[in-house]
C-alpha cells in the first residue's frame, strides 16, 4: 500500500501564490479531502502532483520518491490516476474502448500486434485477454455491463463520469486523485458514488485523494480533510475536527449556507 506526502508545496502564477507552503501526508489506503472555496488552489495542488505543473517548491513523495519534474506519463506509471473536473473521454469511442485506454501504461506495445501465430496464442493475446479481464472485473464493479458497447458521447453525463472513474482506475493505481466526482450528479448518481468510492477504498486497496464540494460526501467518507484558502492551510484533522473549525466555517462551509 502507498505511503503518499506533500512538502512545502508552493507554485505562483503572474507573481501571485495560488499553493504557498502545502504539507500533507495520507496514510496507505485513506481517504483525504482537500476542501476550499473556488480558487483557493485545490485543483492546482492536483495538477503539481500529477505533473501538469511543477512546483516552484516543495516535494511530491510516493513510496519516498519525489516525482516533482517528472512527466505526466512517468507519474501515471509509478502509480498515480486522476479523473477530471471536467470529463477527459473519447465520446466517439465506446465504453469498453474507453477503459480499455486506461491500460494503455501497462501494454507492451511492441507485441501487440498480432494476436494469433502459427495457431497457437501468442504472448500479445495472452496479454490482451489479461487486459480485457481486468476491464471486465471494473465493468462489473461499477456495473456498466448494459453500456460496454455504447458511445460515450451518447451517455448521461452521471454514467460519463464513471466510465472516467473507471478508467483511472484501469491504470491499477497506487493513489487515485478524485477532481469533483460527483460534480453534475443527482442525488441517487452521488449516494451511489460515495459507496464505489468506499468499496475502491476497500477492495482495490487504493490510497485516495479527493476535491469535492458536496459536503455531505466529503465528511461522510473522509479520514482526514485539509482546509484551504487562498493557496494556504487553515487546518487538517478529522471530519469533526475540521467541521467545527471557525475559520473553515467562515471561509468554505458558511459559503455554501
Amino acid at each position: 500500500m502507498a505511503h503518499f506526502k506533500v512538502e512545502n508545496l508552493s507554485i505562483s502564477f503572474g507573481g501571485i501564490k495560488a499553493v504557498n507552503n502545502i504539507s500533507f501526508e495520507v496514510e496507505p489506503n485513506t481517504i483525504f479531502s482537500i476542501i476550499g472555496p473556488n480558487g483557493s488552489g485545490k485543483t492546482t495542488i492536483f495538477n503539481m502532483i500529477s505533473g501538469i505543473y511543477k512546483p516552484n517548491e516543495g516535494g511530491i513523495f510516493l513510496e519516498g520518491e519525489n516525482l516533482v519534474g517528472k512527466r505526466p506519463d512517468k507519474i501515471a506509471r509509478k502509480g498515480i490516476a486522476r479523473t477530471f473536473q471536467n470529463i477527459q473521454l473519447f465520446g466517439n469511442a465506446t465504453v469498453m474502448d474507453n477503459l480499455m485506454l486506461g491500460r494503455h501504461i501497462h501494454m507492451n506495445t511492441g507485441i501487440l500486434s498480432g494476436a494469433f501465430m502459427w495457431g497457437r496464442r501468442s504472448r500479445a493475446a495472452q496479454e490482451e485477454i489479461r487486459h480485457r479481464e481486468i476491464i471486465e472485473h471494473i465493468i462489473d464493479f461499477l456495473d456498466l455491463q448494459a453500456l460496454r458497447d455504447v458511445f460515450v458521447s451518447n451517455l448521461p453525463y452521471g454514467k460519463r463520469k464513471l466510465v472516467e472513474l473507471g478508467r483511472a482506475l484501469a491504470l491499477e493505481p497506487k493513489v487515485l486523485l478524485l477532481d469533483e466526482p460527483s460534480a453534475g450528479m443527482n442525488t441517487e448518481e452521488k449516494d451511489d458514488l460515495r459507496i464505489w468510492i468506499k468499496d475502491i477504498q476497500e477492495d482495490y486497496k487504493v490510497t485516495i485523494l479527493l476535491i469535492e464540494h458536496d459536503m455531505n460526501m466529503v465528511m461522510g467518507i473522509s479520514d482526514r480533510i485539509l482546509a484551504i484558502n487562498q493557496g494556504l492551510k487553515i487546518i487538517e484533522g478529522t471530519p469533526r475536527e475540521v467541521q467545527k473549525n471557525p475559520d473553515v466555517i467562515a471561509a468554505y462551509l458558511g459559503e455554501e449556507d
